[in-house]
């Protein structure tokens, strides 16, 4: 399998394109970001690495932080994490309040708003919030094996000056006796942890730890992998999980920002790949809260049938696509991708 031939195709295809979108503007400093760019980056378990395209520009990784406070919770907590947030999809917003109003507080899982307030607060409980992003750094840092990783102030000042509905979830949780710091400390923590900026060769490789794989770094077990790459594949996308489980299969977890990420079994394909893109589209910022674009499928349908291509023999071709986990970033847009694997 070339990869690095499938990612120049797919750069290529997706530089030709013409539509462009409008950027996640209700966080003013991320209303400032260019939509005309587009990387990708592909890393295997074994830490073998395909770009293309914006690959190396740096990003705000937004509510794609929230799959590493949840492994730092997991690895911390176990099991008792699950009883201060739930494990089951919203069919909600992603900040709405309206099942914390019928649920005693309880957030339905931990990549709603919501819900990774109460995994914030959790690792941060006995800890300064800088003591606490500091752990963040680091453990993001050493899974991508990289020390360039860094909070952009400027992003974490803005969410803070305009983050009144996370503030709003996190006093209504704290009248209910939810949390375990001040509505304030949580707040702010968790505004500073969705200012992580990297760019997609390194979020690429941050997300290896999350394949199992025996060459990625073992910062988990591997019921806790499970246990996250399942809560992406029902809960990633919030409102739009469903209809992305339903029409593309596979787990993931976006942002505002632009990321995407999921993983790749050491069978299927044969090989673990973790890839990361990073886009804006022609379609207006939606519901979904994510950083997909729902109605443009060429991405995916281009990689599927590159991939498909690679496969020798037909018979096995749908069982090996269906057993392939990969992840994408598509930068500043708001909306689930209509993606399929049965047009492969």
């Amino acid at each position: 399998m070339d990869l690095g031939a499938i990612v120049a195709e797919i750069g290529a295809e997706m530089a030709a394109a013409e539509d462009r979108g409008r950027v996640a503007d209700y966080i003013p400093e991320l209303g400032r970001v260019d939509c005309n760019q587009f990387g990708m980056a592909i890393v295997t378990a074994e830490g073998e690495t395909h770009q293309t395209g914006d690959a190396l520009t740096p990003f705000s990784i937004q509510s794609v932080s929230k799959v590493f406070t949840l492994a730092i919770a997991l690895g911390r907590l176990g099991e008792s994490l699950w009883r201060r947030v739930g494990v089951e999809p919203s069919g909600l917003a992603f900040n709405s309040i309206l099942q914390l109003e019928t649920e005693s507080g309880i957030p339905r899982n931990p990549f709603i708003n919501a819900g990774a307030l109460i995994v914030t607060d959790s690792i941060l409980a006995g800890h300064a919030p800088r003591e606490t992003l500091g752990e963040l750094l680091r453990f993001v840092r050493m899974s991508a094996n990289d020390d360039d990783i860094h909070i952009n102030e400027n992003v974490a000042k803005s969410e803070e000056e305009t983050g009144h509905l996370n503030r709003s979830l996190a006093h209504f949780m704290a009248s209910h006796g939810r949390l375990l710091n001040a509505p304030e400390l949580t707040c702010g923590t968790y505004f500073h942890q969705c200012a992580i900026e990297m760019n997609c060769v390194q979020l690429a490789n941050a997300a290896r730890f999350l394949t199992g794989a025996k060459s990625a770094p073992r910062l988990l077990s591997r019921q806790k992998i499970r246990r996250i790459n399942a809560l992406m594949m029902t809960c990633g996308h919030y409102d739009g999980s469903g209809e992305f489980a339903f029409r593309v299969g596979l787990p993931g977890k976006s942002g505002v920002g632009g990321g995407h990420y999921g993983r790749g079994p050491e069978q299927g394909l044969g090989r673990c790949l973790v890839t990361w893109i990073k886009r804006t589209w022609q379609f207006p910022i939606g519901h979904f809260g994510d950083g997909t674009a729902r109605a443009h499928h060429r991405l995916v349908d281009l990689r599927i049938n590159l991939l498909a291509r690679q496969v020798s023999n037909p018979a096995t071709m749908s069982a090996q696509i269906n057993n392939f986990w990969f992840s994408h970033v598509v930068q500043n847009t708001c909306h689930a991708c209509r993606w399929s694997l049965r047009g492969a």
